[in-house]
């Protein structure tokens, strides 16, 4: 723990840093199928955002600032100067976000299944989301999440990563899920048409059927970032990390020893 937040550092000591940032209502677990692999090669600290997982709750009103000033916090106090930043969802918002303000504590941004600007209807959707959960806390709208999360096949066949998902989501404090549900809401705007631009390099991924973070939002984001490398992945839905990682870990690798062996 480091100024409330929990936190897992692992991988050789010298290698480059990797920070993983999970999304909404989950915890730095979210990352287990990653986290031994690349440990292998980079130096990797995964850690949960404010008043989630084992982190206390925020003393601040949650934003896309305050979230990326927990990062740098962090970073501070672990004497990490720099890093490449991996975040999926709320995550990839947060990463654009830190890139923007600390642009030089920034190596390069990988960006999964993250939200992007919305049509006017998909706003409303996301609004009355967010309403909704405000009024009955995360059991509100679960049952909704996983089918938009999972494949049907994966729900059905792997009832223990479920489970999972919705008891950590279930576990949140609802004020605090439902503040932090407002900013992926509402917190795309500032990222859209980034000013300053962001100049990293980046890999930006979603998965085919990701209706909260479609391919169009993926390419939205690739189109505004220099040089950004876009993958979509067949057929999953927002949560196919959960569901195959290594759709995801092979394109990783791939721009991580693309990005450092220029070093």
């Amino acid at each position: 723990m480091a100024g409330g937040t929990a936190y897992d550092l692992t991988g050789p000591a010298d290698a480059p840093v990797l920070v993983l940032i999970h999304g909404l209502g989950l915890s730095r677990a979210t990352w287990s199928d990653f986290v031994p692999v690349l440990a292998r090669d980079y130096r990797v600290l995964s850690y949960d955002l404010c008043g989630h997982g084992e982190s206390a709750l925020p003393d601040r009103v949650p934003s896309l600032t305050v979230l990326a000033d927990q990062l740098r916090e962090l970073m501070d106090a672990l004497s990490i100067p720099h890093a490449t930043l991996i975040g999926f969802s709320l995550g990839g918002m947060i990463n654009r976000r830190f890139a923007m303000d600390h642009p030089d504590r920034c190596d390069a941004l990988v960006i999964l299944n993250s939200p992007h600007e919305r049509s006017t209807e998909a706003q409303r959707l996301v609004e009355e989301r967010a309403a909704a959960t405000g009024a009955g806390g995360p059991g509100a709208t679960i049952a909704e999440t996983l089918e938009r999360w999972f494949t049907p096949g994966f729900r059905a066949s792997n009832v223990k990563t479920v489970d999972w998902v919705r008891g950590t989501v279930l576990a949140n404090d609802p004020n605090n899920y439902t503040r932090h549900r407002q900013v992926l809401a509402s917190g795309v705007v500032e990222l859209i048409r980034p000013a300053p631009p962001i100049m990293h390099p980046t890999l930006v991924m979603t998965c085919e059927n990701d209706t909260g973070s479609t391919p169009a939002m993926s390419r939205g984001i690739g189109d505004e970032i220099e040089g950004a490398e876009v993958i979509i992945v067949p057929r999953l839905q927002h949560l196919g990390l959960l569901e195959e990682p290594q759709l995801f870990l092979t394109p990783i690798l791939g721009f991580l020893g693309r990005l450092y062996e220029k070093d």
